[in-house]
């Protein structure tokens, strides 16, 4: 039983280790994608 709960706990490393990459690349897009034109244009218009 204790083999599977330490396959269980690097599971969910990479799991956390996924979703903040995923959560990180999210963020830079709709920055750049959205509200980077906005501060772009305020910062330069």
């Amino acid at each position: 039983m204790s083999e599977l709960s330490e396959d269980y706990g690097d599971l969910g490393e990479r799991r956390s280790h996924r979703i903040r990459v995923v959560a990180w690349v999210t963020i830079v897009a709709l920055i750049v994608g959205g509200g980077g034109v906005t501060v772009l244009s305020l910062l330069f218009g």
